[in-house]
């Protein structure tokens, strides 16, 4: 269940994805391109062989003669564009960045079997992949480029922007390290269980060897009164984002067990002192998922250009979609991209 995360506890219901053209979830979200507005593209382009489905989000009067900064955005764990990614990808094109957030190969719209591997391997390549075609992208200044990464997608941003070089500034929105958790626990619960889980792991990868069915980690059918009980806020309000309020069909908390080899022997802080470029890391104050922000932000030490924002009274799914504090993230984010790109 690590994989959860969603919104609030009485959060108001988000546009219902089969009432939108292009099955986007989140309030505001477009429904049909107009002149003179934000525009949606969906696209299509391969990646080592899969078929990677995105959108690309233009700002309004977009001329591609002209040339504008672009920014990537990488969902959540479980996540789909149509979600928390495309809010922000929508917002930040009203700010005048070319955006493109582009669901994870082998999950959601995206190509790949079987499905839903999570392995931190492809989720890094998900992000080169999207900088790949987006700095190809008409009208973009391949020289202004930006990356925002979102909960699981944060640390996998923090891991891919070690590297590339392309991104010249690097944010993340209530970061969660898909490594520790899969491998300690959430808030490091779990530490006396590595060794089993890993066995675990390991059979399920024999099994998937030899011609067996594919176990799953991290679905579950709960009642409201089960997901009450869950020891963590981050996963009571993820069942509530991602299973009523913005749920999509692409959407899943489940991975193949056997992703657990490369999940628990990866974290998403190792060599982030490769992080040269302004880095700007944002979480809610009331976060259960604050430690793994601060902890990444310290270990940042190849950059002296960071900071870490702290929204007041934000829990970590809150700031997918609560306007007050979507506006204050978005605003951070604005100040930041206009500053370093």
């Amino acid at each position: 269940m690590a994989a959860m995360v969603g919104a609030s506890g009485g959060a108001a219901w988000a546009d219902d994805y089969r009432k939108n053209p292009y099955t986007l979830t989140y309030e505001g979200a477009i429904t049909k391109n107009e002149p003179g507005q934000v525009n949606i593209h969906p696209v299509k382009y391969k990646l080592n062989g899969l078929d990677i489905v995105a959108n690309v989000y233009t700002p309004a009067n977009f001329d591609a003669k002209k040339t504008y900064p672009a920014i990537v955005v990488a969902h959540p764990n479980g996540g789909v564009k149509e979600q928390v990614a495309g809010l922000y990808a929508q917002r930040l094109a009203e700010k005048g960045y070319v955006t493109i957030t582009a669901d994870a190969a082998y999950q959601g719209a995206s190509g790949g079997q079987p499905r839903n591997v999570d392995k931190p391997a492809n989720r890094i390549e998900d992000i080169h992949g999207m900088a790949d075609f987006i700095t190809q992208y008409a009208g973009v200044d391949k020289d202004r480029l930006g990356v925002l990464g979102i909960c699981g997608g944060g640390g996998y941003t923090l891991a891919a922007a070690q590297s590339d070089k392309r991104f010249k500034s690097v944010a993340t929105l209530s970061m969660f390290n898909s490594g520790r958790v899969r491998r300690n626990g959430f808030a490091d619960s779990l530490l006396n269980t590595v060794q089993d889980r890993l066995q675990q792991a390991s059979a399920a990868r024999a099994q998937e060897a030899a011609g067996g069915a594919l176990l799953y980690s991290g679905d579950a059918d709960m009642t409201d009164e089960q997901i009450a009980a869950l020891p963590f806020e981050m996963y009571r309000q993820g069942y509530e984002y991602y299973w009523k309020t913005h749920a999509h069909p692409g959407s899943s908390f489940k991975y193949t067990t056997s992703s657990l080899l490369d999940l628990m022997s990866w974290d998403a802080t190792d060599w982030i002192e490769l992080i040269n470029k302004p880095l700007l890391m944002i979480a809610g104050t009331k976060a259960d998922s604050l430690y793994m922000t601060e902890d990444a932000f310290v270990r940042a030490s190849g950059t002296k250009d960071k900071e870490l924002f702290r929204i007041e009274g934000a829990t970590h799914i809150e700031t997918y979609w609560v306007p007050k504090y979507v506006d204050a993230a978005v605003g951070k984010l604005t100040a930041f991209y206009a500053k370093t790109l």
